[in-house]
């Protein structure tokens, strides 16, 4: 159960704590002060959507904490849990259970086992053929949830089957077709003949060959002013020193450097020579260097950033390209695999049916004993259940609630027939029946009484008070039938202070209870009214 509820900056609101209790806890008070609010705070820390707008004006986050009681959890804690989301206007969002931070998903995921909330989006949600398969599977829970753990495994193992056989090529145009592509590309790259390191060596290449002139201006320059200048004066010094080198140990040192010099020289006019002769370069070779660097880009632009990337791209295209045409034995793996799951999953699929079927004519019967009891007396309901060709998640069968409302009309399809007040009692009624079945604990409605008045008022109280015996019950109601049979009921208000609208919340008393009922039945407080609400609390 929700024991307590605390909500910081969502529309109005401010900053509400809400004291629940388990049982019947209605909700009731002026048009605008916040009911809506409140059942908005629910289904945000029950993981739903969020819009930034809803951050009270002024304000950078909203907040919202639950305090929960389950004693029967597998959480290994003493059963108080307490699970809050925090939303800012940033886009922020903290979500914890417990104080451990987790994802919405997570948060999600956690919170549909414990509340159920039915606002009157859930009419519109019981028009979508697709829905009406969950409540069906959901009454027959105990027969078939192990059939259906088991189909789902095999369901997600066909899916992969599948999944691997659209991408391994199993159509032959297709295969054929990536083979092509395949081939002719490792051919390209083949016919360029690429070597590591290729590119910076043309590069270089192509710098000198644009530089030629340059090059061959400057080093024919160092050429001569070694050989005819530098290499001339270092042999007439080397000659004179010579002539004095047995004078003195020093001449002869610096003799012996100077030729050291000299021979080192002339190895390095013969290298500046050799530069100079090799920096003749024909045209054809300049082009040569160019369409070879052409080459290299324009494969570069398809296969790689650079020559390793290309070749190794190569090298995953013989690999694929062996795959390929060895794929059949694989394909054909494949397919004998997807032939006996879907033989497996027929198998199931027909149990499930025949649960469903069963079922079907019982839940049917009970809604209908329900809906005797909610004023739509002539008003019968049919489970349709037919399969389908495709397999889904729920296997092959299609279920549809049809509904006829007077005697001698056909079934129908809900959308065709069913009135706003009547879709709420049809919804009331499932909820009932699924009740004893249902192990969420905590049920929350909103304004389910729209539409309704009279007897089927007194019904739908009566209906929601037999739910609050096994689970804990929030009702936001603007009906005072409902109202009455509230074991705890509160009052939503909202004040202006300092140009702001505040929305307060209290647990009102006995006499208190008797006045609000008396207020929403007529609008008016007076003896005829008070004495009215006393009747409907004694009944309720």
């Amino acid at each position: 159960m929700i024991s307590n509820l605390h909500i910081k900056n969502i529309g109005i609101i401010e900053d509400i704590s809400i004291d629940f209790n388990n049982g019947f806890n209605v909700l009731t008070g002026e048009t605008g002060a916040g009911k809506t609010l409140i059942i908005d705070s629910l289904e945000i820390i029950a993981g739903g959507r969020f819009s930034k707008e809803m951050i009270r004006k002024g304000e950078d986050y909203s907040f919202v904490e639950v305090c929960l009681y389950l004693p029967n959890n597998n959480m290994q804690i003493d059963g108080n849990i307490i699970v809050s989301r925090e939303i800012y206007t940033n886009g922020r969002n903290l979500c914890k259970i417990n104080g451990r931070l987790v994802t919405v998903n997570e948060l999600k995921s956690f919170m549909k086992n414990i509340l159920d909330i039915h606002g009157q989006h859930d009419n519109q949600m019981l028009l979508d053929q697709s829905t009406h398969i969950k409540y069906l599977d959901n009454f027959a829970k105990e027969e078939l949830s192990s059939i259906k753990e088991e189909y789902i495994i095999l369901f997600n193992q066909f899916n992969e089957v599948k999944t691997d056989l659209k991408n391994n090529y199993g159509d032959d145009k297709e295969k054929q077709r990536k083979l092509d592509l395949l081939k002719y590309q490792l051919e390209e790259i083949n016919q360029a003949n690429l070597k590591l390191g290729e590119e910076v060596e043309l590069e270089n290449l192509r710098t000198k060959i644009l530089n030629s002139e340059k090059v061959s201006e400057n080093l024919s320059f160092v050429d001569n002013e070694i050989n005819n200048n530098t290499v001339d004066s270092i042999s007439n010094s080397i000659k004179a020193l010579e002539k004095i080198e047995n004078l003195d140990k020093e001449y002869e040192q610096q003799l012996n450097t100077l030729k050291s010099i000299y021979y080192d020289l002339q190895e390095l006019a013969r290298d500046i020579t050799s530069l100079r002769e090799n920096n003749d370069f024909e045209e054809d070779e300049r082009k040569n260097v160019e369409e070879r660097l052409d080459l290299i880009f324009s494969l570069k632009r398809k296969y790689g950033n650079n020559i390793e990337e290309i070749i190794e791209y190569s090298n995953q295209i013989k690999s694929e390209i062996e795959q390929i045409e060895n794929l059949d034995e694989y394909i054909e793996k494949l397919k004998t695999k997807k032939e006996l799951l879907e033989s497996k999953m027929i198998v199931l699929c027909d149990k499930m049916h025949e649960i469903r079927e069963k079922n079907a004519k019982i839940l049917s019967q009970k809604i209908d004993k329900q809906l005797i009891d909610l004023e739509m007396k002539n008003a019968t309901v049919k489970i349709k259940v037919e399969k389908n060709k495709e397999f889904n998640e729920n296997g092959l069968d299609n279920i549809e609630i049809l509904i006829k409302t007077n005697i001698g009309e056909e079934e129908k399809l809900l959308i065709k027939i069913a009135s706003g007040g009547e879709m709420s009692r049809i919804m009331l009624a499932i909820k009932n029946v699924l009740a004893n079945v249902d192990e969420v604990p905590i049920l929350v409605f909103d304004e389910i009484d729209t539409g309704i008045s009279g007897k089927a008022a007194n019904s739908v109280a009566e209906k929601i008070k037999q739910i609050s015996k096994k689970h804990q019950v929030l009702c936001v109601t603007h009906l005072a039938p409902i109202a009455a049979v509230g074991d705890y009921n509160y009052y939503i208000s909202k004040e202006i202070i300092k140009e702001q609208t505040k929305t307060n919340i209290q647990l009102l008393d006995e006499e208190n209870t008797i006045r609000e009922i008396a207020r929403i039945s007529s609008g008016n407080i007076n003896e005829i009214t008070l004495e009215h609400a006393r009747m409907l609390r004694k009944v309720g």
